[in-house]
């Protein structure tokens, strides 16, 4: 009996060494991808009102870490019965980030006349507000469920070849770390401009360290804000791009004379005009046949 119970731990010890060697190895594969996801939901969670970034952003993680419980069953049950399944799902998220990624570009050069600006928000009613933050919530939480995909199958290539049991809890952990940390990370940066508000009234010094600092994080969020929105585009982007070079055959070879970065960039870019012009394009035909109508 005792030695039956010293074997199962011998067996429970040798499986976390193994999820805990095989969690390093995902990590460092997902990291690239989570830099882009931290890019993304960093611009996504931006633009509202101060009192209302926290609320927001915890409804954003929660969307999140539901996310996760849908994909990572559905996830192991089609990488053991359907791997093929898997590309289709990860080709349709490719191109809906192209397309957004696409339509940011547009609307940056030509810009629509009604679009609303976030130095607008003042003016909004308390209704109109709530209308706002829910339309950019289910957003922010439509981009992360396609990100995640990404992640967890990122993660789970990673672990292929290992049993049921490692691959259950490497990717899971990753999922969950991936989730508590770039959230966590966004969390900081939307509250940099309170944080450095509250350093320059710790003291009455005028002009201490505290205050420097302070005016510095506050002067600093709204450069910050817009270089993640950059880099939020480009990321979408590239993301979109290597989920085609890497699960499309024929999409590789085109571009693999050029390096990684630059033909997942150019991939991405060129689905993102492709499925800009033909939903763009859909719309105005639904629009005119609903005139019709």
């Amino acid at each position: 009996m005792a030695s039956g119970f010293f074997a199962l731990l011998d067996d429970i010890a040798a499986l976390m060494d193994d999820v805990a060697i095989m969690s390093k190895v995902a990590a460092k594969k997902t990291a690239g991808l989570l830099g882009d996801d931290l890019a993304v939901n960093a611009e996504k969670a931006s633009g509202f009102i101060s009192s209302r970034e926290i609320p927001v952003l915890w409804a954003i993680t929660k969307g999140s870490l539901l996310n996760k419980l849908i994909i990572l069953p559905i996830a192991f049950l089609l990488s053991a019965f359907v791997p093929v399944a898997i590309t289709v799902i990860l080709i349709i998220g490719g191109l809906y980030l192209a397309y957004e990624g696409a339509e940011k570009v547009y609307e940056y050069f030509f810009p629509h006349s009604e679009k609303m600006h976030v130095e607008d928000i003042t003016d909004l009613s308390k209704e109109e507000l709530i209308a706002r933050e829910k339309e950019k919530i289910k957003a922010a939480i439509l981009t992360d469920f396609i990100l995640s995909i990404e992640i967890v199958i990122i993660a789970l290539g990673a672990v292929e070849g290992e049993v049921l049991a490692t691959k259950i809890i490497v990717v899971s952990i990753i999922a969950i770390v991936a989730t508590i940390g770039v959230y966590g990370i966004v969390a900081l940066i939307v509250r940099m401009d309170e944080f450095g508000a509250k350093l320059i009234d710790l003291n009455e010094e005028e002009n201490s360290i505290s205050d420097k600092i302070g005016r510095f994080l506050v002067r600093a969020l709204p450069m910050v804000i817009k270089g993640l929105s950059f880099i939020g585009t480009i990321a979408l982007l590239l993301v979109s791009g290597g989920i085609f070079v890497h699960n499309l055959e024929f999409v590789h070879h085109l571009v693999e004379g050029l390096p990684g970065i630059i033909g997942e960039f150019l991939v991405g870019v060129v689905m993102g005009i492709v499925t800009l012009l033909i939903v763009s394009g859909s719309l105005k035909i639904w629009k005119a046949i609903k005139g019709k109508n």
